[in-house]
């Protein structure tokens, strides 16, 4: 804006008109902008700003849109088909009629970005920039070294395995995660100047710590968890107990597995669901999923639900899968070193006598379910090879909410902290210990200071209009037999029909509200975008500060504050 004295759209420019008495002095409040977060932004793991990209798309600008995305996202093509959706349970629409189907866009632009070919808009690293590690070529590490990238290092991945994806590649299977999808965002990403792919280097045997910390300006460790958490039933173990994890890598990598005919999976998590999906697939004619939790999204148990997706779970019920809840393996029923069956029993938790909730089995409830085989899906661990003196005998490795590893330049992130379970969260904990990595070595500040979250309370409900959230298609029971994929996913139109949904909760909507509301005219009206992101400018000289822009404001950009 100049500096020329600016008039409001009512004034008269003459000597002893109103405009020469500055109405704005009886003023006790001020209106002004405030960007606050929208809560998708706040709620997602990986740094996502959900409203943003939204913003962009109902603008029809499909690739800035993308590029808002990845800034902090590297594999929207994958997030936007594995996540929980962190994001879309925080959503203030859901007040309204139901939350933005923020995934389905997601996933739109980053399958969008593959079949166009929109290259990273990540620049070039200097060509004797430093050049940090990544161990595990996961969605940890490879979201490492992509914000390395982006913050001008180079970055040098390692991974025992010929093919980067991490858990991505090894145990999701293809009907909820296209290969092509996963190829076609890694090899783009493996891809880009100033990244280099090491395959086929096992950490603790054909390099260590003191070796990267040697050769690199800093380390990043995700390296993920790959043992199974040690199980038994008071002491017993069959001969030919296979672990869950272990079964659904070797049916991404060879296409079948043990045949069964009654089988029970042990665990609540998204392993556990997958197994049991793939189970079906291979034959079995009954696959029971034992869980001592509810199943998610009932409302029976607050925080005592399965961690596993909820129309994950929902799908594995459509395709046959018995999900017994709040039950336990009590017993293992054996003859010679093989199952014939379980016996389970209810459990819920119960306070125990210091007020804790644990696990508690009901005597009198065991019931006898034959089976088999049992196949336990209950976690894993860190492989302490190499890590020892990190681990300290833990099962996983400490870390500060940035991933320090609290010796010298070494960060971690996803699973290998014991806090990361999903592979948003895994991509979030690479970003974060790359921008604190840079930070430490840089001597800058890592993040901007925090903003307020923009709730349902600052929104203005009266001016959205209800509309229903896009239905996605997903193949019917019948048809789900190989690794097609179950959910096809939104078509360009109910993608835009989505982003249209977004409030834009905490920025402008440039909807002129407080420009043609103002009984004052004090609002002035700017052509172009402004640096807090707005179109207007108010003119404290005439703002009597009635407040009628804050209250009418849909979004919740503009508050009252004190005069003094």
């Amino acid at each position: 804006m100049s500096n020329k004295p600016r008039i409001t759209p009512g004034g008269v420019a003459q000597a002893g008109a109103a405009m020469a008495y500055h109405t704005g002095s009886w003023r006790t409040q001020r209106p002004t902008h405030v960007h606050a977060i929208a809560p998708c932004h706040h709620a997602c793991p990986a740094g996502e700003d959900p409203q943003a990209y939204l913003a962009l798309l109902d603008e029809d600008r499909p690739r800035e849109a993308w590029e808002a995305l990845v800034a902090a996202n590297p594999l929207p093509g994958v997030t936007g088909r594995v996540c929980p959706h962190f994001c879309e349970s925080a959503c203030n629409r859901s007040e309204l009629d139901e939350a933005v189907a923020i995934h389905s866009v997601e996933r739109f632009l980053g399958d969008e970005a593959l079949a166009q070919g929109w290259a990273y808009p990540v620049d070039p690293p200097a060509a004797d920039a430093p050049i940090v590690a990544a161990v595990g070529a996961g969605p940890a590490g490879l979201s490492f070294a992509y914000h390395a990238l982006q913050l001008g290092w180079r970055a040098r991945l390692f991974d025992a395995l010929p093919e980067a994806g991490g858990v991505c590649r090894s145990a999701i299977p293809t009907y909820r995660l296209p290969r092509t999808v996963l190829d076609g965002e890694v090899e783009r990403l493996l891809s880009l100047p100033g990244l280099e792919f090491q395959p086929h280097m096992r950490f603790g045997l054909d390099f260590d710590l003191q070796d990267l910390l040697q050769d690199h300006a800093g380390v990043f460790l995700g390296l993920g968890t790959q043992r199974p958490h040690p199980w038994d039933i008071g002491g017993a173990i069959p001969a030919d107990l296979h672990n869950g994890l272990d079964l659904l890598k070797e049916w991404l990598d060879h296409g079948s597995i043990p045949s069964y005919r009654r089988v029970a999976v042990v665990g609540g998590g998204n392993t556990s669901v997958d197994l049991a999906r793939v189970l079906k697939r291979a034959g079995a004619e009954h696959v029971y999923l034992v869980t001592h939790a509810a199943l998610p999204n009932q409302g029976e148990s607050p925080g005592d639900e399965m961690p596993a997706l909820a129309r994950e779970v929902a799908q594995a019920l459509e395709e046959g899968v018995e999900i017994l809840t709040h039950k336990g393996v009590h017993r293992l029923l054996l003859q010679g070193e093989r199952v014939v069956g379980v016996e389970i029993t209810h459990m819920k938790k119960l306070p125990d006598a210091s007020g804790h909730a644990v696990r508690t089995a009901f005597e009198g409830t065991e019931t006898v379910l034959p089976v088999d085989a049992v196949i336990p899906a209950v976690g894993e661990v860190i492989d302490p090879t190499g890590l020892e003196a990190l681990l300290n005998g833990a099962p996983y490795l400490k870390t500060d909410q940035d991933g320090f590893a609290g010796h010298a330049l070494v960060y971690a992130g996803g699973d290998m902290n014991g806090r990361s379970g999903t592979v948003t969260e895994a991509i979030g904990d690479g970003r974060r210990a790359a921008m604190a990595l840079h930070a430490r070595v840089r001597d800058v500040e890592a993040y901007a200071p925090l903003s307020p979250i923009a709730g349902w309370e600052q929104i203005n409900p009266a001016y959205y209009e209800p509309s229903p959230r896009i239905q996605e298609t997903v193949l019917p029971v019948a048809k789900r037999t190989g690794c097609a994929e179950i959910e096809p996913g939104p078509s360009a139109h109910q993608a835009h029909r989505e982003a249209g949904r977004c409030l834009s909760c905490g920025m402008c909507l440039a909807c002129d509200n407080c420009f043609t509301l103002c009984p004052d005219q004090a609002v002035l009206k700017s052509p172009e975008n402004l640096e807090d992101g707005s179109r207007y400018v108010f003119d404290y000289d005439y703002c009597k500060g009635c407040g009628l822009c804050a209250r009418e404001c849909p979004c919740g950009f503009i508050q009252m504050i004190d005069e003094y």
